[in-house]
């Protein structure tokens, strides 16, 4: 398999509704499914499977001492109950196991801990099987090494999209828009937001006062003249504005707080997510910046300060002390749609100004 971490979608649905999901799937970057491959049948696809099949393309092997097939990866799949367990799968996978399944009965993560210390040594990779989002999150993040792959089953799309989070591949669509006005406020409430992880250069919130034009807003891991880095921090914009969360919705900027997820995006669009640690509201003087994308437009306020920056689409950052009207930044955008308690509702009509 790739040595890229895998999210292995077992799709739980009917084969009629198979020829609608498999395309969704493969849109939102699915690429191994755990499936019988008659199943698939002469639908056009570049997903791979996995399965006790000679006709997959990664063979599980249903017991031990069976042939393997020529020019196959295999593996096999064991329960793991005891440490007698795990000592039985690394005698196993020594005999030329590329990959092996495991499934933890009432699952624990010290066993999982366990199986990825001893099986990454001899380079045997390592599945998990997810039964939750929130758990595909613990087995890709178990001693920081994580398993190689999750096989997750779902007949929920939604579902896929929060777990390729949890995984860090899912990606949006960013665009550069040209700044069209920038304007003195006065006075507002503005929202820092302190996550609980290291946030990197090139990485921010997604920001705006429109749910569909939203504004890449950079974290404060650079630092200004008068202030140290604070890499953990993205002072975001007025309470009233929208962010993007994990799971699709929208929030505004005055309901996040302790132990809210925020997503994490960069200049790519790739995103991850991160807990909230601290949410700190305080007024300041604020700045409007409207900015235009592809038919759309979109606007922002945000504090009049130096340490508030945006991303150039050659990655570079533009403070908004500095912004100046014809100057280009990333933002995710798209046509509007109507939103109802933040969720999406693709056929309503709405204007925002």
């Amino acid at each position: 398999m790739s040595k890229n971490r895998e999210l292995i979608i077992s799709p739980k649905v009917s084969q009629t509704q198979l020829a609608k999901f498999l395309p969704q799937l493969e849109s939102e970057g699915i690429k191994i499914l755990y499936i019988d491959p008659k199943k698939l049948g002469k639908k056009k696809t570049k997903v791979q499977t996995v399965y006790p099949s000679n006709a997959s393309n990664y063979v599980v092997l249903e017991k031990e001492g069976m042939v393997k097939p020529k020019g196959k990866k295999v593996g096999m799949k064991f329960q793991v109950l005891s440490n007698s367990d795990i000592e039985h799968i690394l005698t196993v996978a020594k005999k030329g196991l590329d990959f092996v399944i495991v499934e933890v009965k009432d699952w624990k993560i010290i066993p999982l801990e366990n199986i990825i210390a001893k099986l990454h040594k001899i380079h045997t990779k390592i599945f998990a099987i997810a039964k939750t989002p929130e758990e595909v999150r613990k087995m890709f993040s178990i001693l920081e090494v994580g398993v190689d792959g999750v096989i997750f089953s779902t007949d929920s799309i939604n579902e896929v999209r929060e777990a390729m989070l949890y995984l860090g591949t899912r990606s949006f669509d960013m665009k550069p828009a040209k700044i069209i006005e920038i304007k003195e406020v006065g006075d507002g409430e503005r929202v820092c937001v302190d996550t609980a992880s290291m946030l990197h250069k090139g990485e921010g919130m997604l920001i705006g006062s429109r749910s569909n034009f939203l504004f890449l807003v950079h974290n404060e891991s650079v630092g200004s003249s008068f202030t140290s880095p604070r890499p953990f921090r993205v002072n975001a914009g007025a309470v009233h504005c929208y962010t993007l969360s994990p799971d699709g919705t929208t929030n505004y900027l005055s309901e996040v707080e302790t132990g809210s997820e925020v997503l994490i995006l960069n200049s790519k669009g790739k995103a991850r997510r991160a807990t909230v640690g601290r949410s700190k509201i305080e007024r300041r003087p604020m700045l409007m910046i409207k900015a235009s994308a592809g038919g759309e437009i979109g606007g922002i306020i945000a504090q009049d300060a130096e340490t508030i920056r945006f991303v150039k689409p050659n990655g570079q950052l533009v403070s908004v002390t500095h912004l100046k009207k014809g100057d280009t930044v990333m933002v995710h955008s798209k046509p509007a749609t109507g939103r109802h308690f933040g969720m999406e509702v693709s056929d309503e009509y709405i204007l925002e100004k």
